[in-house]
């Protein structure tokens, strides 16, 4: 089975139609049909968005392995553009030490806050 022939089972186990998921991913639908018809595989810059869309790992999706496939998602993509960004490639630069104050203020903050108390 090819990557593109695998997306197509998964888009179908999922319930979405060929325009729903392309409507998500901005795939176009003639692309997404090519894989099809042409047994063609998608690019490699489309896989994170397939991926994220139909959560699955990417190992799953060119593999097929089945024991590496799964619901639960355990990465997050983030743009340069936002500010999660800054954080996360800031927090990489920390020291061990550093990176716990900076856990512990967080979590500090999440319990002074009324949007995190339950």
């Amino acid at each position: 089975m090819t990557i593109g022939e695998r997306i197509l089972e998964l888009i179908n186990e999922k319930g979405f139609t060929q325009k729903e998921f392309s409507d998500i991913t901005g795939i176009p639908t003639s692309t997404v049909n090519s894989w099809k018809i042409k047994k063609q595989n998608p690019g490699m810059d489309k896989l994170q968005i397939i991926c994220d869309t139909l959560k699955i790992s990417p190992y799953y999706l060119i593999s097929g392995t089945d024991g590496e496939r799964t619901d639960k998602i355990d990465y997050i993509r983030v743009f340069k553009t936002e500010p999660e960004y800054y954080v996360v490639t800031e927090f990489r630069k920390l020291d061990k030490g550093q990176k716990d104050r900076l856990i512990g203020y967080l979590e500090a903050i999440k319990e002074d806050s009324p949007k995190y108390n339950k």
